[in-house]
């Protein structure tokens, strides 16, 4: 996996945004919210509650992502990740997020 590759992913998604932060990160928002941020080495993303856990225990593809943890983040080595996984786990992602934002926001997304 590439991190065009995520790129790709994340744009299939509808109303994504993409900003260059935190050095050089890519970070995927919905609604000015963060759903996803890949590095060189791993992607992160949020996850629901059995998500993190399934992703996190032993044999599980995923870690806990840095700094993100308690808000249920998971980190996955771009090299292990498979894009069919990888498009399952951004747009429960981007469900999670966007899902938080206003019914007017999502009206004006197009997400309503």
């Amino acid at each position: 996996m590439t991190r065009a590759a995520v790129e790709q992913i994340a744009f299939a998604l509808p109303a994504v945004t993409r900003v260059v932060q935190w050095g050089a990160s890519d970070v995927y928002k919905v609604g000015g919210k963060v759903f996803a941020i890949c590095g060189d080495e791993a992607v992160s993303f949020k996850v629901s509650e059995i998500g993190f856990v399934v992703l996190t225990d032993e044999g599980g593809p995923g870690r806990q992502a840095p700094y993100c943890a308690k808000g249920q983040w998971v980190a996955v080595d771009l090299v292990a990740v498979e894009d069919e996984d990888l498009q399952g786990w951004l747009a429960t992602a981007h469900s999670l997020i966007s899902g938080k934002l206003t019914r007017k926001a999502r009206a004006e997304l197009g997400l309503a």
